[in-house]
């Protein structure tokens, strides 16, 4: 026994042992790549299922038809009567109405329908602007309920792409009307008529859970039981080939429905009402259904590793997506949905329309289909998974089976801490001497004082603490001053800031690094502490982070991982620590907003805009993990890199 206790501790002070960690942190950056890529095979995926047996999705007969449809175009002819009227030239004949107009010439209809109306006024400041509108909701009362639970159906005046959603609301006041004849709902239907999709459901929700600020936003002067679920309709969708069209009877035809579901900060609904909704459009009505803007799937590997891509990119961001994504942090499971017109490519390059066309009708009973299935529920969706990547319609992996991925890469960080830990206690790292002064008399008394105050009774480096913490935490510190610039800076201005900053991100770390060496003549060993104690905090946040945001966690992980990797230079190594520079300002997150932005054909303004509306109204908190998780640990690595350690260790 006590040979094998020195033999363990004469391999725990092999220097040849410090130098495993970063085989070991590339590994798991790789094994973490890895295993993301690998989910979208059978073998690592699994297929969707109804876990709520009660939903009972596309069993029941949808009436929604018939005469409804002379109601739909009636109300849709209302509806356009209240947008802007333009002659064959183009020319504007009469404004489009205000939201105050549009109100009161909803409410005069739902009241007409029978149903309790209420209207809630809202303020928001953010980025310099102000964005203020009023809310109009109508109550149907459930005829075998007791108002302790409540459905949403929302139809925002405007989309997600600022344009009219004019059959939308029609179909929502035509399913008002036909909802009110029925007798069957065990739970009271809301109907939610928002003048935008941002911030409008954003103040009814906060209001509806008295969570709201009164300052900015009215208290709802009618209110329900608890919400169990909500959809939004958008008849909006552009962003495909061909977008809708109208036949000659005014009727806009679709043949597909687009399920959005991405939340504010990477909330997901319960995986039950995704399932229900592609049931009912896919199964009952005969429909496409099509996830993360993919038009055309053929449930292959490529198609399904992008629309896992993209839904992690979406996660990652964690803006919200459309109406349903305010009803997230309620914990209420909401969707939106877009019908649109497939396409497909004939061998000749034409450009034809892919499956059957259906009328707003169609669209009529897949609510109608999805709201009898969530009236059959005796309590809250809780059966199914919270937490998923989804592939296809019918292909998802859990997180017991993708967490793994980001553990791994946020493991990387912790498992070079720890390394760096224990290299600053060694004795060889700590009493670093120059050659030339070695063989003086005074060098080895000095090294003899030294030694009694660095070199503890078991052989360790005493370790100087001050200095690596107050760097560290300096970094951390400093992740305010972007945090607070773009979130107050007004939005023409925003360009001209990010500039500035930019400019200053890439000056900081050489003065900070200048007077770290001219003042405190920082030691080897406090930049290990420096980078130790860096890695550490990020690896720690990461791994927390991964449970709530794996999509977030995983990316900046990713984006991160060179830090693993830094090094300090030879004094006179002023190319490698130039090149180490010129490298991290490539990965810096500010060159990583302008490459996102180039490559989403998004104008930086306009990002920094809806960062701070997501901070201000929705409660986003990926800034804040961008400027106070990634942004210290690239300042402190940045650091590293320019980092010069004296000759002996400072006082």
């Amino acid at each position: 026994m006590p040979s094998l206790l020195s033999s363990l501790v004469r391999l725990r002070r092999d220097p040849r042992l410090l130098k495993v960690p970063p085989y070991i942190s590339l590994l798991c950056i790789l094994v973490g790549v890895a295993s993301l890529l690998v989910l979208p095979l059978d073998s690592h995926s699994r297929r969707t299922y109804i876990s709520e047996n009660a939903l009972l999705p596309g069993q029941v007969h949808t009436y929604f038809g018939g005469s409804d449809q002379n109601v739909f175009r009636a109300y849709k002819h209302e509806v356009n009567s209240l947008l802007s009227r333009r002659d064959d030239s183009g020319n504007e004949i009469a404004p489009a109405a205000s939201n105050t107009q549009i109100n009161d010439h909803l409410e005069s209809i739902l009241v007409s329908v029978g149903l309790k109306i209420g209207r809630q006024n809202y303020t928001y400041s953010s980025a310099g602007d102000t964005i203020a509108g009023e809310n109009l909701y109508a109550i149907l009362q459930a005829p075998r309920g007791d108002a302790t639970e409540a459905l949403v159906l929302v139809a925002p005046w405007l989309s997600m792409h600022g344009v009219p959603n004019a059959h939308g609301v029609a179909l929502a006041l035509a399913l008002a009307r036909y909802f009110r004849r029925w007798s069957l709902w065990s739970k009271d239907i809301i109907f939610l008529f928002p003048p935008d999709c941002l911030a409008g459901p954003q103040a009814w929700v906060d209001a509806y859970h008295d969570s709201h600020d009164g300052r900015y936003v009215s208290p709802l002067p009618r209110k329900s039981g608890a919400l169990q679920g909500a959809i939004a309709i958008d008849y909006t969708l552009a962003d495909e080939p061909k977008p809708l069209s109208e036949d000659s009877s005014g009727s806009s035809r679709f043949t597909s429905v687009h399920v959005v579901y991405d939340g504010v900060n990477g909330q997901l609904p319960n995986l039950d009402l995704i399932n229900s909704v592609v049931n009912i459009a896919g199964g009952q009505m005969a429909t496409g259904v099509s996830l993360q803007e993919m038009w055309r799937h053929n449930d292959g590997y490529t198609d399904r590793l992008r629309t896992m891509l993209r839904g992690m990119l979406r996660q990652g961001v964690g803006a919200a997506t459309g109406a349903h994504s305010a009803f997230m942090a309620y914990h209420v499971d909401a969707v939106t949905l877009q019908p649109y017109t497939a396409t497909a490519l004939t061998p000749d390059g034409q450009l034809v329309v892919s499956g059957w066309l259906h009328d707003e009708m169609a669209m009529g009973r897949i609510l109608e289909g999805s709201y009898r299935s969530l009236n059959n529920l005796l309590e809250h969706l809780h059966q199914s998974f919270f937490f998923y990547l989804l592939m296809s319609r019918e292909r998802f992996v859990s997180i017991g089976t993708y967490l793994p991925s980001a553990m791994l890469v946020a493991a990387n960080f912790t498992i070079m801490a720890i390394a760096l830990w224990v290299r600053s206690g060694q004795p060889s790292a700590a009493d670093e001497r120059p050659a030339e002064k070695k063989d003086s008399k005074d060098s080895k008394d000095s090294k003899s004082k030294s030694g009694q105050a660095e070199i503890a009774v078991n052989g360790a480096a005493e370790r100087d603490l001050f200095l690596p913490l107050a760097v560290v935490a300096l970094c951390q510190a400093l992740g305010i001053a972007p945090l607070y610039i773009f979130h107050h800076t007004p939005a023409w201005l925003l360009t001209p800031a990010f500039i500035g900053f930019t400019v200053a991100n890439t000056i900081l770390p050489h003065v900070i690094s200048r007077v770290l060496t001219v003042v405190y003549r920082p030691s080897a060993q406090q930049y290990d502490l420096i980078k130790s104690f860096s890695l550490l905090l990020l690896g720690m946040f990461l791994s927390s982070l991964a449970t709530l945001n794996f999509s977030l966690a995983f990316l900046i992980g990713l984006l991160a991982s060179p830090l693993t990797f830094t090094v300090y230079s030879a004094p006179k190594s002023i190319v490698s620590r130039w090149l180490g520079t010129l490298f991290l300002n490539l990965v810096s997150p500010s060159a990583v907003l302008v490459a996102s932005c180039l490559a989403w054909k998004l104008d930086i303004a306009e990002a920094l805009r809806l960062a701070a509306f997501g901070w201000d109204v929705w409660g986003m908190y990926t800034a804040v993990v961008v400027w106070f998780v990634w942004w210290p640990a690239w300042l402190a690595g940045s650091l590293l890199v320019l980092g010069q350690p004296a000759a002996t260790p400072a006082a």
